[in-house]
């Protein structure tokens, strides 16, 4: 029988305690501060919970009650974002190795910070929020490489000299190290379709050197290695040259052929403006004229076996009692095996270069002189790339080195291929001279509204004497690459050859042919050659296409004229690695500036005189040039310098009765940490007044012996010559 019972007042809740057995909040939903809702809310309903004041009525017997509800479970975790990879290699010919790469994306974010494997590979893992476009940098010393891809879920990204020019046609002012940022700021649009058009805008213009070496693949996105092979032997047999000048940037691509007939010619490249429509078209070329695949692996060997060389202890690369002092001798002191075979003929005295031979004097002259000093132990020979072919067929290569103190060089060397191995036997010339690009800041501390910027070669011939003190030449005729003729004279107390002006005549001693200038401050009227004539001594100032036209790998070429008539004159050629930069471009380059310490402390000491001016000599404190703010730098090296290789001090010996001294110029190597310098006084012929012994019987700067230009030279890879030049002396407006 059912029963009806009648409705019954809601009872009072229980106390609540811990064990109550009442509703806990899950401690998930505590922390997020959920509402509780669902099973939780219905077990409370009915009665004080807010639905009512009275129960259901219940048929029949009452259930048993039901369990408590189980917390709501936890929800799963988000999954992870998901990253993608990034890879290619960075390469020049031979491998970008040790290179600092970096991944910027469309916000500025670097998304990958890495170093190049010896194989100049990479591989970056992109993190999820990664936004195209991205710029690649990869930065080797003074050497930056760039590419771009609009790919954010991985893929290939090569980074050669090709894949900069396409970065550089995409810049603002074809300036590939502005990309990321005007992408950023949205004043550039880089999608995949603007990149496919650079892409293949690069491989019309390649197509006759693509057509003959078999290549096919996308510069950006196709697969290779640094092995000399495919894609790699394109590299190997090209030069290219990116210069923003702040409007667009002059890009130049220079076959690498090697000569025949045994002459040096001009070379084979085409030039264009990054912001022209279309570029040109290489020449046409043929396989004979091209590298030989596997240069860029023979190059490294080389270096490879140069590094073992120097890896030994002194005493066992020449002969010497011991590894701590170093010695003097020559081709034959040199003992080590590793050290002999990288030599034609496994013999260092086949080498000469500009009349030096292996070897070590006391003034530490030589080539490789380091093999005879404990220093150079443990050098590195790394970063080596090919320069140019020789009519003879050796090749020039590019070279870096490194000591264990971390000091480093860029020079270059000549090497002869041998069954496939590249030995070193040097230019063979036999009077010491080059012809390297150069560029100037010229600051002038007394007078700054004058600071200018030169650029020109550095035509550079060693003062070299006869045995009687007098000098061996009469002059140097030097021929540029476009027909110019310029003479080079000798002078006494100078070590090197210094330009005359048209009229033959030595009215200064500097051996820099300074073809444009241009003054920093553009509200300077007038051309530094109006003020400067005595260091300007060229024709009249070439333009920037008349500079560009100069041409990298430009040949030029000097005849040595003897004093003594009767000795044959000797022809030696040259062959820059690069041109001289426009003016535009000059301004874009870094150089050395001195300390605002160095700076103020020279003000101080010049203003006055113009000069500086050794006093009375002294045996104990003898007169010397310490360049240093009493032992702390005097200069500074800024990101994207090159560190200075020399320090130089100009001037002229003391005036005896009313006339001037002759002109000097003394100078000291620098190690690329070097930040101070101190330059002894270095006698030019006998009885140079600008030196004394004879007062103290040390040798020092002569009382009276002034000077008032000073210069810290620098070297890039490329043998771009740059000169900080810090001057006394004053003009006015």
């Amino acid at each position: 029988m059912t029963t009806v019972r009648p409705l019954a007042a809601c009872p009072r809740a229980p106390a609540r305690s811990d064990r109550s057995g009442a509703f806990a909040e899950p401690s998930h939903l505590r922390r997020l501060g959920w509402a509780v809702t669902g099973a939780a809310a219905l077990a409370v309903s009915g009665c004080g919970g807010g639905g009512g004041g009275y129960n259901f009525p219940v048929i029949g017997a009452t259930p048993a009650p039901s369990p408590a509800p189980s917390p709501a479970p936890a929800p799963a975790p988000a999954p992870a974002p998901a990253t993608s990879s990034l890879s290619g290699v960075a390469a020049t010919g031979a491998a970008f190795a040790g290179a600092h790469l970096t991944v910027v994306d469309k916000t500025g974010t670097t998304v990958c910070d890495t170093t190049t494997t010896p194989q100049g590979t990479y591989n970056c893992t992109l993190p999820a929020t990664t936004q195209a476009p991205l710029v690649i940098t990869a930065r080797r010393g003074d050497q930056v490489l760039y590419s771009v891809t609009a790919s954010t879920t991985g893929g290939n990204a090569n980074v050669t000299p090709l894949t900069t020019i396409v970065v550089s046609r995409l810049s603002p002012a074809g300036d590939p190290s502005q990309l990321a940022a005007a992408i950023k700021a949205a004043t550039r649009v880089v999608d995949e379709a603007s990149i496919k058009a650079g892409v293949s805008e690069l491989l019309l213009l390649l197509k006759p050197l693509l057509d003959v070496l078999g290549d096919k693949i996308d510069p950006i996105t196709g697969a290779f290695s640094a092995d000399g092979t495919g894609h790699d032997r394109v590299l190997d047999s090209v030069s290219v040259s990116v210069r923003p000048d702040g409007t667009a940037a002059n890009i130049e691509i220079t076959l690498r052929l090697v000569p025949t007939g045994g002459t040096d010619a001009a070379p084979v490249s085409i030039t264009f403006r990054s912001s022209d429509a279309t570029p040109p078209t290489l020449p046409p070329v043929t396989p004979s004229q091209l590298p030989t695949p596997g240069v860029a692996e023979a190059i490294a060997s080389l270096l490879t076996r140069l590094t073992a060389c120097y890896a030994l202890p002194l005493s066992q690369r020449v002969n010497a009692p011991n590894d701590t002092a170093a010695v003097t001798g020559g081709p034959a002191n040199v003992i080590a095996p590793a050290c002999r075979t990288v030599f034609l003929g496994d013999d260092p005295a086949s080498y000469l270069s500009g009349s030096s031979k292996v070897g070590r004097d006391i003034n530490n002259a030589g080539s490789f002189a380091g093999l005879f000093r404990p220093g150079a132990t443990g050098v590195v020979f790394d970063q080596g790339a090919i320069g140019f072919y020789r009519p003879n067929g050796d090749v020039v290569l590019k070279y870096h080195t490194i000591d264990v103190l971390g000091n480093a060089t860029f020079d270059t060397l000549v090497a002869r291929p041998v069954g496939g191995v590249l030995k070193l036997i040097g230019n063979q010339y036999v009077y010491s001279a080059s012809v390297r690009p150069s560029v100037e800041d010229r600051e002038f501390i007394n007078s700054p509204a004058f600071d200018y910027v030169a650029t020109g070669y550095n035509l550079f011939v060693a003062n070299i004497n006869d045995s009687g003190g007098n000098p061996l030449f009469a002059k140097v005729l030097v021929t540029a690459p476009d027909g110019q003729v310029y003479t080079l004279k000798p002078t006494v107390g100078n070590s090197y050859l210094g330009l005359t002006n048209s009229a033959g005549v030595l009215v200064s001693v500097t051996s820099i042919l300074r073809l444009a200038a241009l003054y920093r401050n553009s509200a300077t009227a007038g051309n530094p050659a109006d003020r400067e004539g005595s260091v300007f001594l060229g024709p009249a100032q070439l333009n920037d296409a008349q500079l560009v036209a100069l041409r990298d790998e430009g040949v030029w070429s000097m005849e040595f004229f003897h004093v003594d008539a009767t000795k044959p004159n000797v022809v030696q050629s040259y062959r820059t690695l690069k041109r001289a930069p426009t003016r535009g471009e000059t301004l874009q380059i870094r150089f050395l500036a001195l300390t605002p310490e160095a700076r103020s402390t020279l003000v101080s000491i010049t203003s006055v005189s113009k000069s500086l001016t050794f006093g009375a000599t002294s045996a104990t404190v003898p007169n010397v040039f310490d360049f240093s703010i009493a032992g702390q730098p005097a200069w500074s090296v800024p990101e994207g310098s090159v560190p200075a290789i020399n320090f130089a001090i100009f001037g002229r010996a003391p005036t005896v009765g009313g006339v001037a001294g002759a002109r000097f110029d003394d100078g000291a190597g620098l190690a690329s940490q070097a930040r101070t310098a101190k330059v002894l006084c270095t006698p030019q012929s006998i009885g140079d007044p600008h030196c004394d012994t004879a007062a103290t019987g040390v040798l020092q700067y002569a009382q009276g012996t002034s000077f008032n230009y000073m210069q810290l030279n620098s070297r890039s890879r490329d043998q771009l010559e740059l000169f900080k030049g810090i001057a006394f002396y004053t003009y006015t407006p």
